[in-house]
């Protein structure tokens, strides 16, 4: 064989070689594959659906559920999903309903004399246990700084104190917040101590009657209205009945204004506060007692998640778990225009109708992805992300053959953003195979703007995280096309101050052109499929705090 022709050859077999490698490298697959199936005009479709007053705010245990339920299994069938739960789409999640009806005062009587909050307006009252009345009679308030015993950061609120039958007041957010002190916990970012959920859990396994939290919007990040739409309204838990989950009689909140009479009644002010910023902070009787009673209606049922697959062509038993919730809150309080449905068009139809493009995406493409892609949209994420923690704790597909989760809450509705906002700093290496595919697409990627909101800990990857599942959190980026960041951060602030979880929060045809989140759905795709046909799973990165949970 002459020289030239064996030069030939030698790079042929090359370039056979580097082919074959081809369909697990994600360098070398074709980045486009599927993206043409991604429509705006489809998308639209299925919000003005899934936001129809006809769905009633897609409450779980009312029509509204069952409607869109049957809307979900359509569209998942049309996208030509598997069914995800064996030969069926939905997977049962056992739940109560707690219905609530409160006295409309609390009495407080201190050693200066006696005042009335009343409800609504000074406090809101709600339980999560199903006894048919729940009472508070002089029932003694402990001010416990910010309710956390959190071991690794050498803190214990409760140390040297007995709150048995008592009720606590604790603040919101973390110490290092309201101290703007970075030693402490995590500075101004929100760890999940500094959420009200755990501040309730934390209450109830000290043996607490009860826990207030005091609001301040810059600690919670929403004004009181939001917390307002808690009272006597019902509410969902999963049924634990027969398990070892304990619950205070009552949670609920207080306004800074509420809390700041009853340090007066005690004899103190805000300023204690600031001591409860410092460790060794001692939790301090306030010598008042509260009291007032809720009755409760209890009703137990079952709602559901919805689960399609697309079965991986190499690896089918390793799933990639897509998740956005379909629910919303429901008939509530009506608004200054008397509109009392909760219609959820951007929380969350939009992330509902994601799943479906991504769906239809996954589905189109020429290569079909290695590993298994879940399509997963969760119930009563609104309640307490209980659809979303029934799967985690019964998962239809192990934690350990669970590459990763991605999910999806709230899109951008109108312009594309230069960039994308990555929720949870440093939690994962799936932040950086997003910043690789951002770049090669033009666009950025940078972190919340509030990072004291703890958004990691609030929608529903963080039940995928709990159980060592790394977990992909991105929202709506700040810098849009034409507009700048400026812009883009008002219509966030205007979202969250005017529309997130009220009646107001509706479809939109004339504005909501769905090329940001057209723009957004692309690039999780894309990071998708570059798991899909990775050699290794994603991991935790050093220094997150699940990297030491074992799936």
């Amino acid at each position: 064989m002459q020289r030239r022709e064996f030069t030939c050859c030698l790079a042929a077999a090359c370039l056979l070689i580097l082919s074959s490698c081809g369909s697990s490298d994600p360098t070398t697959n074709d980045p486009m594959d599927g993206e043409a199936a991604f429509s705006t005009d489809s998308m639209r479709q299925h919000i003005a659906v899934l936001a129809d007053d006809s769905l009633m705010g897609r409450k779980p245990f009312t029509e509204g559920e069952t409607k869109t339920l049957r809307y979900l299994q359509q569209e998942f069938a049309a996208a030509g999903l598997e069914p995800g739960n064996g030969d069926s789409y939905l997977q049962e999640v056992p739940m109560v309903n707690i219905a609530t009806t409160a006295a409309p005062t609390m009495e407080v009587k201190t050693a200066k004399g006696n005042l009335t909050l009343k409800g609504y307006d000074d406090y809101v009252l709600w339980t999560d246990k199903a006894d048919s009345v729940i009472n508070f009679e002089n029932s003694e308030v402990v001010f416990a700084g910010y309710g956390v015993v959190a071991p690794e950061y050498n803190w214990n609120d409760y140390a040297g104190i007995d709150v048995k039958n008592k009720i606590v007041l604790v603040m919101v957010n973390d110490p290092g917040f309201n101290a703007d002190d970075s030693s402490l916990f995590k500075g101004k970012t929100m760890t999940y101590y500094g959420r009200w959920t755990y501040k309730f859990e934390e209450a109830a396994r000290q043996g607490a009657k009860g826990c207030l939290i005091i609001h301040t919007e810059k600690g919670s990040s929403y004004p009181f209205s939001v917390v307002q739409n808690s009272w006597n309204a019902s509410r969902l838990h999963l049924d634990n009945r027969g398990k070892d989950v304990k619950y205070a009689d009552g949670v609920g909140w207080v306004t800074s204004e509420t809390a700041a009479r009853l340090l007066t009644a005690a004899g103190m002010d805000t300023t204690v506060y600031a001591k409860a910023d410092k460790p060794g902070f001692k939790a301090v009787p306030l010598g008042v007692q509260l009291s007032t009673s809720l009755s409760v209606v209890a009703t137990y049922n079952k709602t559901y998640n919805v689960i399609g697959k697309i079965t991986g062509s190499k690896k089918p038993g390793e799933v990639i778990v897509y998740t956005a919730h379909w629910d919303h809150l429901g008939f509530g309080k009506a608004d200054e225009t008397g509109d009392s449905i909760y219609n959820g068009a951007l929380d969350n139809a939009t992330g509902t109708a994601g799943l479906l493009e991504l769906a239809r995406a996954f589905k189109s493409m020429k290569v079909k992805p290695e590993r298994t892609i879940v399509i997963l949209s969760v119930t009563a994420e609104e309640q307490g992300l209980w659809g979303s923690a029934w799967y985690a704790q019964n998962p239809v597909y192990p934690a350990a053959k669970t590459a990763c989760n991605i999910n999806m809450d709230g899109f951008n509705v109108r312009t594309p953003t230069k960039d994308i906002v990555i929720v949870g700093k440093g939690q994962s290496n799936l932040e950086d195979i997003l910043t690789e595919e951002a770049t090669r697409l033009g666009r950025t990627t940078t972190f919340e703007n509030h990072p004291e909101a703890g958004y990691y800990y609030r929608s529903d990857h963080f039940n995928f995280a709990k159980v060592g599942i790394p977990a992909l959190y991105t929202t709506t980026g700040v810098d849009v096309i034409g507009n700048g960041p400026e812009y883009g951060k008002k219509l966030q602030d205007d979202y969250r101050k005017l529309h997130y979880h009220r009646p107001s929060d509706e479809y939109d045809p004339a504005t909501w052109t769905m090329e940001g989140a057209i723009q957004d759905l692309k690039l999780l795709f894309t990071v998708g499929k570059r798991v899909a046909a990775a050699g290794s799973l994603p991991e935790w990165k050093d220094g997150s705090e699940f990297k030491a949970v074992k799936r």
